[in-house]
């Protein structure tokens, strides 16, 4: 089966693994947290401003492969404190209806994990998308 790969970069430097894949007719997002791309340091200290951080990310990603936010069709949320799950709701869905108002609407298929810790100590949030390659 063929398949696309679209590289991540952080600061300027290529990741050792990909920022999304598109395969099948389907576009898999690598987790996608609060770390700006320009620097590769979470860009806030609360959920709200990290999941909007996440969303813009998974948003242009999407969009480089061909597809856009409407397109999700599942999404996976690690969140590592269980009482933040409210405010990173609000601030996801205010995302989406700012940018996408159908997925506020029709919001995908959902899962969200607690966890004890992500890749940087002060990440409290990560995304993992999946989403439908239009025209495939």
């Amino acid at each position: 089966m063929k398949k696309k790969v679209y590289p991540l970069f952080y600061a300027g430097k290529k990741q050792r693994f990909a920022r999304s894949v598109v395969s099948g007719g389907f576009i898999f997002l690598s987790g996608s947290s609060g770390r700006t791309i320009q620097t590769g340091e979470v860009s806030s200290n609360d959920v709200a401003g990290q999941t909007r951080v996440a969303l813009d990310k998974i948003r242009s990603a999407l969009e480089e492969a061909g597809s856009s936010l409407e397109h999700i069709v599942k999404m996976t949320i690690y969140l590592r404190e269980m009482n933040d799950y409210q405010t990173m709701r609000d601030a996801e869905f205010g995302y989406y209806k700012k940018y996408c108002p159908s997925l506020a609407e029709d919001p995908p298929a959902s899962t969200v994990v607690q966890v004890v810790s992500l890749s940087k100590p002060n990440m409290l949030v990560e995304f993992d998308a999946i989403a439908i390659l239009p025209n495939s």
